[in-house]
């Protein structure tokens, strides 16, 4: 037998066994056509490889807690087609969560495809049905006879991490796409992250949303066009100064469509309550992607509107190019009213249109708009905006996003918005709503663990945490903890250097003496820290993974 023949043979053995050990940490791969319904399990890991597609009238239904892992070499892709659902709700104790099946510390922007939503609502493409972007083939609008009331399910307490991947330019699939998506689909507490093309993208439909974040995207955050026309409150963008796109990414970027026409119905959008936060932390920041461009980039035509938000830092706040915008703003169409834009890298960035005649400034000025510019960022006064990893976005008690809201405007006068005072996306005064469900550090996220429980009711008289046996250990150890009375615990472990790589326990548990079982074979060799946090009490203690 020759080396060559060899070598061929142990290389085919090696991805054997490679593939079995990766397949061997998911329970089922989801692939193909879904066309009955389908019910997940929490308690079960999944693999979404290739091209998934749920066709009517199948509702492929996903408990709260369950995690799905994106196939990076297939383009894993969710698609719900017209017709079909998707119904997805976690809750804040337990997310549903779409992430990379790379490891810690291994995982970027683009390693598996998104999600995508189709309806039967209306778009402006002429003939009232076009396909998606992406390859997908994905056919979206309700053609002569839409449905702007159209239902594609429910999706609450969702995170979807490290998707979206650029097949051609201006031909992508974006964190989450909505196309043709109708009013009585429900989309609240979403959360992009690392998303390899725009976190959001509505093409036409009608569907509202609220409480949606978009972090550490490469292209926008959220992008409108084809007709969309849905309400949003309650909106959260964090941009990373190293992560832009060649295209010119913003935070907001709105078409009509892609000619700029005036086809109906026009995009007209109307969002309150956003705060978006661009990567320049002040006007002399300049370590930041040059491909970076506006907050607001409201062009071809759009009617888009916003109230009651916050812009800042990023290299230009407002641009409105086109002058259908331009003329949609000063008839009062395309509204921008009490929002403050801050922090641009020039003063005379901060409200720009490239529309002769048209003073945009005076415009955005005009008093009874009721909105306000600053040259910094500080100067808004949110308590730690621009921290990549645990930013507190709320306005500090003397901001002056603490008040200036408004909910008089007849484009508000809504039964779906919710008035504040405050501007932007945070009460200063509330509870966060992004807390518990959110992971704003996803990349350090340990997901594939794997834990067994074992529980004994007799009750405890201390708090304890022992010793893992074995130790040292490979690949899994026992970690006893004693709980005298119930509440909620954290049970982390982080690496030698303070970086968390496995949440064990977050939440709610009865009295009583826990044993896990924790399962390290997934990472490598050394010293790490476990340690137990109640209310009152935290515990620490050493332990070595040793292969």
């Amino acid at each position: 037998m020759t080396k060559r023949i060899l070598y061929l043979l142990f290389f085919t053995l090696f991805l054997s066994v490679n593939l079995r050990a990766q397949l061997a940490q998911y329970d089922e791969v989801l692939e193909g056509n879904i066309n009955s319904d389908k019910t997940l399990a929490a308690n079960k890991k999944y693999l979404l490889r290739g091209f998934v597609n749920v066709n009517s009238p199948a509702t492929l239904t996903i408990p709260a807690g369950t995690i799905i892992y994106g196939e990076k070499s297939s383009k894993g892709t969710l698609i719900t087609n017209r017709g079909a659902k998707i119904n997805a709700v976690g809750t804040a104790q337990k997310p549903i969560v779409f992430t990379s099946q790379q490891p810690v510390g291994q995982r970027g922007a683009g390693d598996w495809g998104g999600i995508i939503l189709a309806g039967y609502a209306s778009i402006n493409v002429p003939g009232g049905t076009a396909t998606l972007e992406g390859g997908t083939g994905t056919i979206y609008g309700g053609g002569a006879t839409p449905n702007d009331n159209d239902n594609s399910g429910t999706m609450k307490y969702v995170r979807i991490e490290f998707p979206g991947i650029a097949f051609l330019p201006d031909n992508e699939i974006n964190g989450l796409t909505m196309g043709g998506v109708g009013g009585g689909t429900t989309l609240e507490y979403i959360q992009v992250s690392y998303s390899g093309d725009d976190a959001f993208e509505w093409f036409g439909g009608t569907v509202n949303g609220k409480y949606l974040i978009a972090i550490h995207s490469v292209d926008d955050d959220f992008d409108t066009d084809f007709g969309f026309r849905g309400n949003l409150q309650f909106l959260f963008g964090l941009r990373n100064p190293n992560i832009a796109d060649i295209s010119g990414s913003n935070g907001f970027e709105s078409d009509n469509d892609g000619s700029g026409t005036t086809n109906s119905p026009r995009t007209q959008p109307i969002f309150s309550n956003v705060t978006m936060v661009g990567p320049l932390t002040s006007p002399e920041f300049t370590a930041f992607n040059s491909n970076f461009k506006r907050a607001l980039h409201l062009r071809r035509s759009t009617l888009t509107s916003m109230y009651n938000s916050i812009a800042m830092g990023y290299p230009v706040g407002l641009f409105i190019q086109s002058s259908n915008s331009a003329n949609g703003s000063t008839a009062g169409d395309l509204q921008i009213r009490n929002s403050i834009i801050a922090g641009t890298a020039k003063s005379t960035d901060l409200i720009t249109t490239d529309v002769s005649g048209f003073d945009v400034a005076a415009w955005f000025n005009t008093q009874t708009f009721g909105n306000r510019t600053f040259n910094t960022s500080a100067e808004v006064g949110l308590l730690n905006p621009f921290n990549l990893t645990n930013p507190d976005p709320r306005p500090a008690s003397s901001s002056s996003a603490v008040t200036g809201a408004s909910f008089n405007n007849p484009k508000l006068n809504n039964s779906f918005f919710t008035p504040t005072t405050y501007v932007g996306a945070f009460d200063p005064a509330g509870a966060r709503w992004d807390a518990e469900w959110t992971n704003y550090n996803p990349q350090n996220k340990d997901y594939i663990t794997s834990v067994k429980e074992d529980f004994n009711s007799v009750i405890p008289v201390t708090f304890d945490l022992s010793q893992n046996y074995p130790n040292p250990f490979n690949p899994t150890t026992n970690i006893k903890f004693s709980l005298p009375k119930a509440g909620n615990i954290k049970l982390t472990i982080y690496n030698s250097i303070g970086q968390e790589v496995a949440q064990l326990v977050n939440g709610y548990k009865e009295a009583g003496n826990y044993t896990l079982n924790w399962d390290g074979s997934h990472l490598s060799s050394g010293i790490y820290i476990y340690r137990l946090e109640t209310v009152n009490t935290v515990i620490a203690k050493k332990m070595t993974l040793m292969k």
